[in-house]
């Protein structure tokens, strides 16, 4: 009896920690849409949705102020939003196929490797349908994938041992810093510039079609994770635990691995390296939630997704009009976050 009331506190608890976030994510998401040099307000929406262009004494806005809300913030704002949950459930997944609390979707050197990829991308000119960015785009996630299969093809060819996915992806994430480095060298200031920008994270210049990429991939992958989410559970208690409770242990960390890759390079691929959400984000989960991998996963995904919004909202306001690149910004808040986080686990262990 008493262990059903705990369960049922338990199943109260993760309900409203879910309904809490939903709300969260959904007030940060509409308040950043009001952010900005425009001068774009609510009422101001209202007065160009409704007929006659008036709404409580606000008038409509203009062509330049709606183009800034449909095509510069709103795709921002929804980039955020699905490359926060992309990158907080890839951190998560990965630290579960690691083991490994510290883990990243970077652990195996895919930011790196995608910086690698971009800079050749500048550097030689490679523009396919004569253009810049989809060349840009497009090497960085070939060059990230090819990363992550080196990764994942060693390790499987080992036996696919959490330690040798770690200790491979150091390796490579030296291994292709020295890559990216080497073309800095070569670059002229053009290309450096370039180079360095994108190596920033940012959330400027994305489009709809973009988007629709991440979201198909998130669609495709995220049902497998969410169906997976009791082998992590066991996957947790060790390999030998997790194969006599009839775990692939192997297979399942072949096909994580592979969903990570995707998600990771393909957001990446589009934004640029942003680091700490897929670290921070299942950190904060798991402190508010606990281990439980069928509830860790819909939370990381709302808490990655509040702490980018928020991070760009942030990027946007503090020096105005100048745009702080969200990667940058992202560090500055998951930084002392994370810090944060781990200390109090150390003092609860203590207690």
């Amino acid at each position: 009896m008493e262990k059903q009331q705990t369960l049922k506190a338990y199943h109260k608890k993760r309900a409203a920690l879910m309904l809490a976030a939903v709300i969260l994510l959904i007030i940060a998401a509409f308040s950043s849409c009001f952010v900005g040099v425009a001068n774009v307000t609510v009422g101001r929406v209202f007065a160009t949705l409704l007929p006659g262009g008036h709404f409580m004494g606000a008038a409509a806005l203009n062509q330049t102020e709606l183009t800034v809300l449909m095509q510069l913030r709103l795709p921002r704002i929804t980039m955020a939003l699905v490359s926060g949950i992309g990158l907080g459930i890839s951190g998560l997944v990965m630290q579960a196929i690691t083991g490994n609390k510290m883990a990243s979707p970077f652990t195996t050197g895919l930011s790196n490797a995608a910086a690698f990829g971009a800079s050749l991308a500048i550097i030689f000119g490679f523009t396919p349908f004569g253009s810049n960015q989809v060349g840009t785009v497009m090497m960085a996630f070939v060059l990230a994938f090819i990363c992550a299969a080196m990764v994942y093809g060693i390790a499987s060819a080992k036996g696919m041992g959490k330690t040798t996915i770690i200790l491979i992806g150091i390796a490579l994430n030296y291994f292709f810093s020295a890559l990216n480095a080497s073309m800095q060298y070569v670059a002229n200031e053009q290309q450096l510039s370039a180079i360095v920008h994108w190596t920033f994270g940012s959330l400027s210049e994305i489009t709809w079609e973009q988007i629709l990429v991440v979201c198909v991939i998130l669609l495709l992958t995220f049902p497998f994770i969410v169906r997976f989410a009791w082998h992590y559970n066991l996957l947790s208690t060790g390999d030998e635990s997790a194969v006599a409770l009839g775990v692939n242990v192997m297979r399942l960390r072949l096909l994580s691995g592979i969903a990570v890759t995707l998600i990771s390079s393909a957001i990446v691929s589009f934004t640029g390296v942003i680091g700490f959400v897929g670290l921070v984000a299942p950190h904060i989960a798991r402190l508010l939630i606990g281990g439980d991998y069928r509830a860790l996963i819909p939370l990381t995904a709302l808490s990655g997704a509040i702490l980018l919004i928020a991070a760009d909202t942030v990027g946007r306001v503090a020096v105005s009009p100048v745009i702080i690149p969200v990667g940058i910004v992202v560090s500055f808040i998951g930084v002392p976050v994370f810090i944060y986080l781990i200390v109090k686990e150390q003092k609860e262990r203590l207690v």
